[in-house]
């Protein structure tokens, strides 16, 4: 039986001519067959997504945070939409007061919270720009997005006013207010108020009080918020991102939802804790605001997240990759001893062989899988990860014992995150990110360099993207814009592969490609995929250059696993001597060159020496950006020095 595809075909391919590369078939998703979904009536703008929902449901829970009783967390307390609104016109008219018009910049710098969202409401209500402040871009990123974007207004949170602080006196000559989501000390007031800068407490919005300043028209093309993208080398770069990019990724969302029978409604509530600075969470908290649905805050402890969750009892859970692994699968831990392998790989083979998650085994469910079910707060239905690959064995894992649907995406801020998403129930787009939203077309550019072809009967190439979604430009970088966006096109820079089903598949980065002194050209990103199929390595970086023959590598194992293996083969020691034990490397080499072998790789593409590094790659040592992209150049100078050593010794 032919398999089901995903998608449909609304143009043709284009071979190679003049010096350009050949070009797929452009596909849309098959809930698009008849067009893109049409704009939801009445929304133009960012500041209509809020404006008509507290309309509609004035009463409705919106933004919830736990509150300490007798220095105890308590439940949520939550504020409504009407309430929300009346506080979010005050701190519009208050900024207006400091004499910012429409289209002035403000920045927002803090852990999300209910300031940030009702900081971001009011920008959107007077037409100015916002521009989310995050100093996991590295050291001067503040200060250079504040410079850069010319920021004349920051909101911050209490606690990071002393970082703010230390952008002056380079970005006083833009910033000239700065308001606190809670106090200001009297050492604060006078540390920013020698370099000319006001600042305020919460209590600011008392200052347009009396005051009723009109509400600009906002257009669908006016810009709403500047994002910086961290990137992996160079200045952080400003994505412009329009109202119209946001309002039809929403209506794209909706539609997709609906049609696979998974549409949000006014009960979901949705646990905020990934940052509002990135575009992910920020397209997300849009949406359950258009639903009229329920935000709560976690207390910005990575601790206490678990506390938070079960607390919150969400229905809806996003994270990245690693947040999925350390929030969901090491705190399952707690429960796996509890879980019994047969349980697992039954239900496993049911939902392999068509049946729904919800009826794969509902005794397994009640009797076992129920339980990480409640401590994920009892109500979760749908988990998307995104930002980076999550791991095969993860997912399936995941979808089998949370009892929920686990969805992988892909996006970028360039494409306002919601580009490609996996549906519900089809087990045969594990690994993938599913087909396109049904508001992009998508191609695929052959990359005749790294043997990437467009036309092949398993078609790679760039993955380019086109649609109302897409950016506006990078704020004052027309040259970097003109490099990306062609005649409508975006070329991410990925390398993605179809599957059968429509769904794609990230296998690489155009970028990440290197030469070794024999002549062999190595994709890397290509192979890091492939070797993290092993599952006892949590994370790995391959290395080589045109001075040395072969590949080496710098692993962050699984602690458990290692553990494990070395309690069954007799090895004692704490985990940061088991990394340093030469069995346990070689243990590691082995699995290795079994995934090599079994993935046919080249001789040239093994690995032959590894270092095994027991502190994870992270962005305080600026391995990492803060959507855990490696940063290959920042990762050789810090391991140099082990480099070298693995080159000498395996000669």
């Amino acid at each position: 039986m032919e398999e089901k595809s995903f998608i449909v075909e609304v143009e043709p391919s284009k071979p190679a001519k003049e010096g350009k590369p050949s070009i797929g078939p452009v596909y849309r998703s098959i809930f698009a067959k008849d067009g893109f979904p049409p704009p939801i009536p009445g929304l133009d703008s960012c500041w209509d997504i809020f404006r008509l929902s507290v309309e509609k449901y004035p009463e409705n829970r919106m933004l919830g945070r736990r509150e300490m009783v007798n220095g105890k967390p308590g439940k949520y307390s939550w504020m409504t939409y009407k309430e929300v609104y009346d506080i979010v016109l005050k701190v519009g008219n208050s900024i207006r007061s400091c004499g910012i018009e429409e289209g002035g910049h403000c920045g927002i710098y803090g852990a999300n919270c209910p300031e940030w969202i009702m900081s971001m409401e009011a920008c959107n209500a007077h037409g100015l720009y916002c521009v989310p402040l995050y100093d996991t871009l590295g050291a001067g990123a503040v200060e250079f997005i504040i410079c850069h974007a010319e920021v004349t207004l920051a909101f911050v949170e209490e606690k990071k006013i002393s970082e703010l602080s230390k952008t002056f006196p380079g970005a006083a000559k833009y910033l000239k207010t700065i308001v606190s989501f809670g106090k200001v000390t009297s050492q604060q007031k006078e540390d920013v108020e020698k370099f000319g800068v006001a600042i305020y407490s919460w209590d600011f919005m008392s200052l347009g009080e009396n005051k009723n300043f009109n509400l600009p028209t906002k257009r669908k093309t006016d810009i709403c918020t500047i994002m910086y993208t961290s990137g992996t080398t160079g200045d952080p770069k400003g994505v412009m991102i329009s109202n119209n990019s946001i309002v039809t990724l929403i209506a794209g969302v909706m539609h997709m939802l609906e049609s696979v029978n998974e549409a949000l409604t006014v009960n979901d509530v949705y646990l905020s804790y990934l940052p509002l600075a990135h575009i992910f969470d920020r397209v997300i908290e849009e949406f359950f605001i258009n639903q009229g649905a329920a935000i709560g805050f976690w207390r910005g402890d990575v601790k206490l997240l678990v506390e938070d969750i079960v607390e919150l009892q969400p229905s809806v859970f996003c994270a990245v990759p690693r947040c999925t692994m350390e929030g969901g699968v090491c705190f399952l831990s707690d429960y796996i001893v509890l879980l019994d392998e047969t349980f697992d790989t039954w239900k496993l083979r049911n939902m392999r062989n068509g049946f729904k998650q919800s009826v794969a085994s509902p005794i397994c469910d009640k009797l076992v899988f129920n339980l990480v079910k409640q401590g994920l707060g009892g109500n979760v239905r749908l988990i998307l990860s995104g930002a980076a690959p999550l791991a095969s064995h993860v997912e399936e894992y995941l979808r089998v014992v949370t009892c929920s649907y686990v969805l992988q995406g892909y996006g970028l801020t360039e494409t306002c995150a919601g580009t490609f998403v996996s549906i519900p129930d089809e087990m045969n787009m594990l690994g993938t990110v599913g087909p396109p939203l049904p508001n992009v077309d998508v191609c695929l550019e052959s990359v005749p360099e790294m043997g990437y072809d467009a036309l092949s009967r398993t078609p790679r190439g760039e993955v380019c993207v086109r649609g109302d979604t897409l950016f506006s430009g990078y704020y004052k970088r027309e040259d970097l814009t003109k490099e990306v966006l062609i005649d409508g096109w975006f070329h991410t820079g990925d390398i993605g592969e179809w599957q059968p089903n429509g769904s794609l598949k990230i296998i690489d980065r155009k970028k990440n490609i290197f030469k070794l002194s024999q002549g062999e050209y190595v994709a890397v990103e290509n192979l890091e995929n492939i070797y993290s199929l092993v599952p006892d390595i949590e994370s790995i970086w391959v290395y080589g250059n045109s001075f040395e023959s072969f590949l080496v590598a710098i692993i962050n194992p699984n602690k458990q696993a290692v553990e494990q293996w070395a309690k069954q083969n007799s090895i004692s020691s704490d985990f940061n001597g088991l990394c340093e034990n030469t069995e346990v490397k070689n243990y590691f080499l082995g699995e290795l060159t079994r995934i090599a072998k079994e993935k046919k790789l080249k001789g040239f593409e093994f690995i032959k020496a590894i270092h095994l590094d027991p502190v994870p790659f992270d962005m305080e040592r600026d391995l990492i950006t803060p959507t855990y992209k490696k940063k290959r150049p920042q990762l050789l100078k810090y391991y140099q020095d082990m480099i070298d050593s693995m080159y000498k010794n395996a000669k």
